[in-house]
């Protein structure tokens, strides 16, 4: 075949569709959406371009309108673990040494289905299976996950044309390598962007992957799956199995063949799966890659000099867009008693013009919680501060799981800074604030480095240029996405590098090139032309 140093379309972030009232964008996912929840559908397992229906399933619901059935989804014995497996090493073989450019086309192409064709159905999908309204689906299921496949396109060539230095008597060149096993990746519910790139930046790199979606987002999974089909994933390359996490794991993760893994969820499971490793590490042909990005208790902290305006904005969209289930979202506020009446004021008058319901009306900036089990934890929580001395909710505080899992976006003001949900990672619309004295800058910065295990996201407001140059010494290792001025959460591919250390994880910044080089083993080649025929250097005479 035609040889050539080939050079990828370059990057540029999908625009947003505003999905306005009478818009072409907006009648099409609405459409979609009725057509989707009016119909059935039965996801099996995929394993070696094969559907596999196990017949042991569970039901999937909107959590927005648990008691309607969106179909199905099938769960794996260890048998059908060990056939993919067995599968994606085989497949291994032809995709590791596929041309690099072939591999790209593949991902470029899924990134134009979602763009076009499959736009409508993945959103559609989103809303449905993960209760986000319209916009936080298109941000999300379009829009990342449409730039992580070119992004990391880009990034792939980027890498390979890092090579050594050379002389004219040797030639110096590098190899970026697949691992030399298989990657499993389990993905969570709340970004179905996060579930295509997990498997997809692996195999991008020419890994084999085993793929476990969140339970709670099979639904749309399946058109992420059913995208990578269409633009050519070949058999046995993404592998998708769902079921028992811990039967799953444990199968995996015995396998001499596992070389990696890449995941995103909570921190007590990632922990679990690292001890896991651990203890099987006598046991595999190579050291395993662990990248993870897991909890947060992200913050917010204003300087007196802060813009009253906008930290209320900031809080009201970094805590309650997609009902605070972000591993960004504000959590634990920081404000100067100076300006907490007029930010108390902006604040509580947002979340009183908030409308809750089904994502199906877009006059809803709020929907449900993912499900049951979130529900009672954040209702438990909620009822305590009712209760607590040291706690007063000044907003919301309801919730209602007759028809969905509703929880009304919730404030809580405490005059304790180490209070319960000031250091607990909730995953929901609850938000807590701490007010301190206005001369207090520097004390109330070393409180917010203090507390909390997590070092993911949080922002700073201040027009104070050396306040703020206080804050980002003081805050250097609280997070790992720090910003200015703006709410924490909504980093965008190829602008901010997305990942959390501490608690939060591996800090491999999902979105740039350092996530795609942890998918790789490089191998250095250094050809001589003319070797040398006499041992004997010039110093022994």
């Amino acid at each position: 075949m035609d040889k050539g140093f080939f050079e990828v379309p370059i990057a540029v972030n999908e625009p947003v569709m505003d999905y306005a009232p009478g818009s072409p964008e907006r009648e099409r996912v609405l459409k979609a959406y009725k057509e989707m929840y009016n119909s059935t559908v039965d996801v099996p397992l995929y394993i070696n371009g094969e559907d596999i229906a196990t017949g042991d399933t569970e039901t999937m619901s909107p959590p927005h309108d648990h008691q309607h059935s969106l179909g199905t989804y099938h769960k794996a014995k260890k048998k059908h673990v060990e056939q993919a497996i067995d599968t994606a090493l085989e497949a291994r073989q032809k995709w590791a040494s596929m041309p690099w450019e072939n591999r790209a086309a593949i991902f470029l192409r899924a990134a134009e289905l979602i763009a076009g064709p499959y736009r409508a159905k993945i959103n559609a999908a989103t809303m449905l299976g993960q209760s986000k309204n319209i916009y936080q689906a298109e941000i999300d299921a379009a829009c990342e996950l449409i730039d992580f496949l070119r992004f990391n396109v880009q990034f792939m060539t980027e890498i390979y044309s890092e090579q050594p230095e050379s002389t004219s008597g040797a030639w110096n060149r590098l190899e970026y390598r697949p691992l030399e096993g298989f990657v499993y990746a389990i993905t969570p519910f709340n970004f179905t962007a996060i579930a295509g790139n997990l498997p997809a930046s692996a195999a991008l790199m020419g890994n084999v992957v085993i793929w476990k979606p969140s339970d709670s987002q099979v639904y749309s999974a399946k058109v992420v799956l059913d995208v990578f089909k269409e633009a050519g994933v070949p058999p046995g390359v993404i592998n998708m199995v769902m079921g028992d996490p811990v039967m799953i794991s444990e199968t995996l993760l015995n396998s001499p063949d596992f070389s990696g893994l890449h995941f995103t969820g909570s921190t007590t499971v990632f922990r679990n799966l690292w001890q896991q490793i651990g203890n099987n590490i006598h046991n595999y042909k190579t050291y395993p890659r662990i990248v993870g990005e897991t909890g947060g208790k992200d913050f917010i902290v204003a300087h007196k000099s802060s813009n009253p305006l906008q930290v209320a904005t900031a809080i009201s969209r970094g805590a309650f867009e997609f009902q605070g289930q972000k591993c960004s979202a504000a959590s634990r506020c920081y404000i100067p008693k100076s300006i907490w009446s007029d930010v108390k004021d902006y604040l509580v008058g947002d979340i009183n013009s908030f409308k809750m319901g089904s994502p199906e009306n877009m006059d809803n900036f709020i929907t449900a919680v993912i499900h049951e089990g979130s529900f009672d934890k954040l209702a438990k929580y909620i009822d305590q501060a009712k209760k607590d001395k040291d706690a007063e909710i000044i907003a919301g505080g309801n919730y209602d799981k007759s028809k969905g899992y509703f929880v009304d976006p919730t404030v809580i003001v405490t005059s304790n800074p180490k209070y319960t949900t000031m250091c607990t990672e909730l995953f929901g619309p609850v938000v807590t604030i701490y007010l301190y004295e206005d001369d207090a800058w520097e004390e109330t910065l070393h409180l917010v480095e203090e507390t909390g295990e997590y070092a993911l996201t949080g922002a700073v407001f201040s027009e104070d240029r050396y306040a703020l140059d206080v804050a980002v010494k003081i805050l250097e290792n609280a997070a790992g996405n720090f910003y200015i001025n703006d709410k924490p959460t909504g980093a965008v591919v190829g602008q901010q590098p997305f990942g959390g250390a501490r608690a939060s994880g591996t800090n491999d910044k999902a979105g740039s090139k350092l996530n795609l080089y942890r998918w790789i083993s490089p191998r250095m080649v250094k050809e001589t032309f003319v070797s040398p025929t006499d041992y004997r250097y010039p110093f022994l005479g």
